[in-house]
């Protein structure tokens, strides 16, 4: 069977409408574009990354909070597909909020989101540590894991070699990527659907565990409520980074039909099969009362599960989606740079948004963004709340550079501005309003959740310092508030599509209205 598609001419017309020319190559197909949304979200990276956060802090009754995400996300997945059908271009938040919002708010809704994904890109390889020393004492490499800053230091180590990795398959173009990409997340799915079956045959009590909380409410003056929304934070780190599907649509074929339903398969995936990991891991488990649930987490109940030698093989598994993950982050955060810097919009532009010739993919962003995530280890080599800390403050710049879209959309419907696609695209229709209103209510809930400067995220055990505390609030405040006093005061009088991505039509238009000045 022959798949056909689209002229490219076609793909490309939407470019027009933000006056650029197609630089970067389409080679991407169908699961190409599905791969990339799921593999940022990755099942297996997040539910194993945070499950001892979340058990920790919530007991067994803190699965809820994964359809509770689900559905908030959900809402905004909807949005995000509707105007990937209008708009599939690269670094879609920043072009999407420009579009329908203007120009400041586009701005710091890519500079918020840029910042989050190499927060995002640290966060994810830290995730390295959480896996790689329970498949071998070996992987180690600091002190034997009871030292004080031996954890930390050692998830550093093992970072630094995946970031490494993920700046030269980047480096080297999207067409290797993708072939990566597709790979893992084909071995992250099979091995998803193995472990739920054989967490499935090996249950040992009913579902009703999921309305256990372990008395984990006794320290909270609103009880339960107060530890779940601190639990919370573990299925908020999963489902998100599903536009990345719609921001390599100048690397795919036929994107505006493709990057829609890209985007709801992969985070309607995640949701199905993520929800079935948790939940069948609480019924497996040997025990629900085992200190090390809230230490090692998922992988110490897939060993317990599952025994030593299937146990690790699954663990490797993991590793491989982590690997794709941290991948797809950085593939995102490189097509955000270059979306900025072809606008000027980011200090030595021009250098930034330059294609390798050979590649066709923006080298030297890949390059600062991975030494830039390097830094964020390194800052936080000797900090052992490292990977609740880099994590939060991950989640909460995505959540608002996800609210500079969702409530200039909303504002846009509400003013009868708002045009989606036609031709028989992806569009909400008369669902609109009212799914785009949910998404705005849960960015913002969901970010004054996360924000909120809690001891139990952000300064759980010593040293105790109030700036740990509030480390979140303060450091989402400096990078909000310079990014954009540095926007306004420095770089918008400068912003505008440089010369050499331009447009035919878009230069002749600037010539003509030189001509008549």
């Amino acid at each position: 069977m022959t798949t056909t598609h689209p002229p490219r001419d076609a793909d490309d017309a939407e470019l027009a409408e933000f006056g650029y020319r197609p630089e970067l190559k389409r080679t991407l197909g169908t699961f190409h574009t599905f791969a990339a949304g799921i593999s940022y979200i990755s099942i297996l990276t997040g539910t194993f990354q945070l499950f001892y956060f979340g058990y920790g802090g919530g007991g067994p009754a803190y699965w809820w909070s994964w359809p509770m995400v689900f559905g908030g996300q959900f809402m905004v997945a909807l949005c995000f597909a509707e105007l990937a059908a209008r708009y599939p271009v690269a670094g879609s938040v920043y072009n999407w909020s420009k579009k329908i919002g203007n120009p400041h708010l586009g701005w710091l809704a890519g500079w918020m989101m840029l910042i989050a994904s190499i927060v995002s890109i640290a966060a994810v390889a830290l995730a390295y540590q959480l896996t790689l020393p329970q498949i071998s004492d070996a992987f180690q490499l600091v002190g034997d894991g009871t030292g004080k800053y031996d954890v930390a230091t050692n998830a550093v180590i093992l970072a630094a070699v995946l970031i490494l990795f993920t700046t030269l398959v980047n480096a080297f173009g999207v067409k290797l990527m993708a072939r990566i990409n597709t790979a893992g997340v084909f071995i992250e799915l099979i091995a998803t659907v193995v472990l739920i079956v054989l967490f499935a045959v090996h249950i040992t009590r009913g579902p009703q565990v999921v309305m256990e909380t372990n008395d984990t409410g006794a320290g909270y003056g609103a009880g339960y409520l107060g530890a779940f929304l601190v639990a919370s934070l573990a299925s908020a780190y999963v489902m998100y980074g599903f536009d990345t599907a719609a921001s390599l649509g100048e690397e795919s074929l036929d994107p505006t039909r493709n990057a829609p339903r890209a985007i709801i398969r992969a985070i309607v995936a995640s949701f199905v099969l993520g929800g079935l990991v948790l939940l069948l891991a609480l019924m497996s488990v040997s025990s629900l009362k085992g200190e090390r649930l809230s230490t090692d987490g998922l992988q110490y109940i897939v060993l317990d599960v599952l025994g030593s030698t299937a146990g690790k093989a699954m663990l490797w598994c993991v590793l491989i989606a982590v690997t794709v993950c941290a991948l797809a982050v950085h593939t995102a955060a490189v097509r955000l740079a270059f979306a900025m810097a072809r606008d000027n919009n980011l200090p030595a532009s021009s250098k930034l948004a330059k294609c390798h010739p050979r590649f066709h993919t923006p080298v030297l962003p890949t390059v600062i963004i991975g030494i830039l995530a390097l830094a964020i280890l390194v800052v936080n080599i000797r900090q052992p709340q490292i990977f609740t800390v880099v994590t939060s403050i991950g989640i909460i710049m995505i959540y608002l550079a996800y609210l500079g879209v969702t409530a200039p959309m909303l504002v846009a419907r509400l003013r009868g501005r708002w045009q989606p696609a036609g031709d028989g695209r992806f569009s909400l229709g008369r669902w609109g309003l009212l799914v785009n209103a949910l998404a705005v209510l849960w960015g913002l809930g969901m970010t004054i959740n996360l924000i909120w400067p809690r001891a139990s995220v952000y300064n759980a055990s010593a040293p105790f310092h109030w700036y740990l505390q509030w480390g979140a609030v303060l450091f989402v405040g400096v990078i909000a508030g310079g990014g954009f006093a540095y926007y306004w005061f420095v770089q918008r009088h400068r912003t505008g599509v440089l010369a050499e991505h331009r447009s035919q039509s878009a230069a002749e238009a600037e010539g003509d209205r030189l001509e008549h000045r």
